[in-house]
């Protein structure tokens, strides 16, 4: 099988069931990445053992968060190109090479990201909630941070760039959602790139009940709310709008 220059980093926190099965589909790829990073977020079951078991490098991050979780995996990450998901991701076999596709064949692509399908809420439901829920997701962040949005269930950044931006991430705030915080740290002069085929299969499990839509809703005001002090989204636009024309006046000049 061939091998592609991709770290796959997977933050995890007491989810080993759904762990070894994002593994096994990650070993199942049609080509294999340079290597799956778990980093186990003080977890108090067996998910580094899981990880471990199925060939995975464990990265061990005691600082509570997603953002510090995923932060750590992408320090540690040693191939060209970082793809993320989540313990509850499944791939299809696929998904590795049509990411290093994208990067590989676009070299000034920063970053990709991509959609998903819910596997486990119903198959009407899962019509109804991924364009309502993905859609406005998309929809709504991309107008907050001036271009794409990345979600962390499915997508990658290059290594060089993730090292330019590293300190403008806020990894300490668990309160935060670290794809959108990331997105905001990569800024609107770098090439982000939404590709909906580009699809994997999610949990639905974060859309049951109302305190877990109010804890969704909270941490993206936030994440915000935090990132707007340093550039609100009228200044984002205007940085946008300079670099699309920039690029058209390099490129008429060529």
């Amino acid at each position: 099988m061939r091998t592609v220059d991709v770290s796959v980093v997977v933050p995890v926190k007491d989810d080993a069931a759904l762990l070894e099965r994002c593994l096994l589909l990650l070993a199942e790829q049609s080509v294999a990445p340079r290597e799956v990073i778990v980093v186990d977020n003080a977890s108090s079951d067996h998910s580094a053992l899981v990880a471990a078991a199925h060939g995975a490098r464990v990265v061990r991050e005691p600082h509570p968060g997603i953002p510090a979780a995923a932060s750590a995996g992408y320090d540690a990450a040693v191939g060209e190109v970082i793809v993320r998901c989540d313990a509850d991701t499944a791939p299809g076999p696929d998904w590795l090479e049509r990411i290093w596709a994208l990067m590989s064949d676009d070299p000034g692509l920063d970053a990709v990201t991509g959609t998903g399908q819910f596997y486990d809420v119903g198959t009407w439901r899962a019509r109804l909630v991924r364009p309502l829920y993905l859609g406005a997701y998309y929809l709504l962040v991309h107008a907050a941070l001036g271009h794409p949005p990345l979600w962390g269930s499915n997508m990658a950044v290059r290594r060089a760039t993730w090292r330019e931006v590293r300190h403008l991430v806020h990894r300490d705030d668990a309160e935060l959602h670290d794809d959108i915080d990331l997105a905001f740290a990569l800024g609107p002069e770098r090439r982000i790139s939404y590709d909906p085929g580009l699809c994997v299969g999610v949990s639905g499990r974060s859309l049951r009940g109302g305190a877990q839509l109010r804890r969704r809703v909270r941490r993206a005001g936030r994440t915000l709310a935090v990132n707007w002090r340093v550039a609100p989204p009228w200044e984002r636009w205007a940085r946008r709008f300079a670099a699309r024309a920039a690029a058209r006046a390099a490129a008429s000049r060529r």
